[in-house]
């Protein structure tokens, strides 16, 4: 397995054991693309911009959306076609204090996401390249985004495996089936505050993405944010447990099938409620 980039943040030590669940639809708006002022080519950066320069030169278009619950409905979902899964009873060895270190988040964690992803996408092979951890507080290093976004595009997903793999190993995976998906799971279950809405892949048209160029210190890759358009349906997984993992399939070579996603705020979430969670990208090939 391959590493880039990781972050981690120490657990949160303000949550209260007992918090309400919000459960069922709801409404809330969510942040879609607004296109640069002076119509020029999208940008992110992902660390410190250039001086003089903006973190990012597109805004938000907020519509307000009906997010639906997918508990009780978790086998309705099929990655292949929706391009995301709700996963349950899942087991893990990993405790608290496993993620607030990378190396054992690495010699733990990263197995466990390797072998539940060939054991529910059927590949022939996993590469873990990076994981995120998301803290909701105030100062946090990474918090939730609070915006539809797909993290990869066709481009950048070639040029993912072209970073990790050899030249000739790239080109041999290339043939065949690649896809990108990320493992997301709650680290201070349940999930009460600041939840993950997903998108029925079907829903989305080709022509509401809008490629951003992302912008690292020492390359440019790219990520996809959404724009609104009718008809989209959203979904979003209430109070998920620590045995939950929800697969977020961000790129598919043979199938198309990939999935806006975004944070949002629940109106109906307790006053101080936190979220911390954790997603793990990986390249999954055949």
């Amino acid at each position: 397995m391959a590493t880039q980039t990781q972050t981690t943040t120490a657990a949160p030590s303000t949550l209260t054991p007992h918090r309400t669940i919000p459960r069922g639809p709801v409404t809330a708006p969510l942040n879609f693309y607004q296109p640069p002022a002076d119509n020029s080519k999208p940008f992110n950066y992902v660390e410190e911009p250039p001086s003089g320069q903006p973190q990012r030169n597109f805004g938000d278009h907020p519509h307000p959306i009906t997010i639906r619950d997918v508990r009780g409905k978790e086998s309705s979902f099929n990655i292949n076609t929706h391009a995301f899964a709700a996963i349950q009873n899942i087991s893990s060895a990993a405790s608290r204090q496993t993620f607030s270190d990378d190396a054992a988040i690495k010699c733990i964690y990263y197995p466990e996401v390797e072998n539940l992803l060939l054991e529910h996408t059927g590949a022939k092979r996993i590469l873990l390249f990076d994981h995120t951890i998301r803290l909701a507080a105030p100062g946090a290093n990474r918090a939730p985004v609070n915006r539809v976004h797909i993290d990869q595009t066709e481009k950048s997903a070639s040029q993912r495996v072209r970073f990790h793999l050899s030249p000739s190993e790239a080109e041999e995976a290339l043939k065949d089936r690649v896809r990108i998906i990320n493992v997301w799971r709650p680290l201070n279950p349940p999930i009460t505050a600041h939840p993950l809405a997903f998108a029925d892949s079907q829903t989305v048209p080709d022509e509401a993405m809008v490629g951003i160029e992302h912008r690292y210190p020492d390359r440019t890759g790219e990520t996809a944010a959404v724009k609104w358009t009718e008809g989209q349906e959203w979904w979003y997984w209430s109070g998920m447990e620590e045995g939950e993992r929800l697969l977020l399939q961000c790129y598919d070579s043979e199938g198309g099938a990939r999935v806006p996603h975004s944070a949002f705020v629940d109106p109906r979430s307790e006053e101080g409620a936190g979220r911390e969670s954790i997603e793990v990208r990986a390249l999954v090939f055949g």
